[in-house]
């Protein structure tokens, strides 16, 4: 997608735009084909979660969700996880706790409400600092936690 304003002259275009849509071409991304493979990507990272989740829960385990990023949010909307799936959802800022996540519903708790209920798993949504979040959250592995990180494929550690 391409957007433009042409009324203000004023401003040229930077060599950087003609050098993203350069690699963007490359890439593909002009194509229908390219999303079409997005999808199937999306799709396939749905499924396998939804797989893990259900697998852990069928068992009789307890999962609860790390974090409440905005990309987190979405997927959990987009895979329809709700109570049935995680029991609730943490976040250090305290602005998010005692509110309800937007579309799952979920309730944000303090994250020192994991060390009360130790779950048995721990699904980290702000999957790009996982390391982060294992290495503050290890205490976790005390009563045998684990966690699960959803994206780009779904991995136990």
């Amino acid at each position: 997608m391409r957007a433009c304003h042409c009324e203000d002259s004023a401003r040229p275009t930077q060599p950087s735009v003609a050098a993203l849509l350069a690699a963007e071409r490359a890439a593909g991304m002009m194509t229908a084909e390219y999303y079409r493979a997005f999808v199937q990507k999306a799709q396939s990272a749905k499924f396998d979660l939804l797989e893990v989740l259900i697998s852990l829960r069928r068992k009789g385990l307890s999962i609860v969700g790390y974090g409440v990023p905005a990309k987190g949010n979405v997927l959990l909307n987009y895979c329809g996880i709700r109570s049935d799936l995680l029991d609730y959802l943490v976040d250090k800022s305290p602005y998010k706790r005692g509110k309800l996540a937007p579309g799952s519903r979920l309730e944000i708790r303090d994250v020192e409400e994991i060390r009360v209920t130790k779950p048995d798993f721990l699904l980290i949504l702000p999957w790009n600092i996982k390391e982060e979040i294992m290495e503050q959250m290890s205490y976790i592995r005390e009563w045998g936690g684990r966690f699960v990180v959803p994206i780009p494929q779904v991995e136990i550690l």
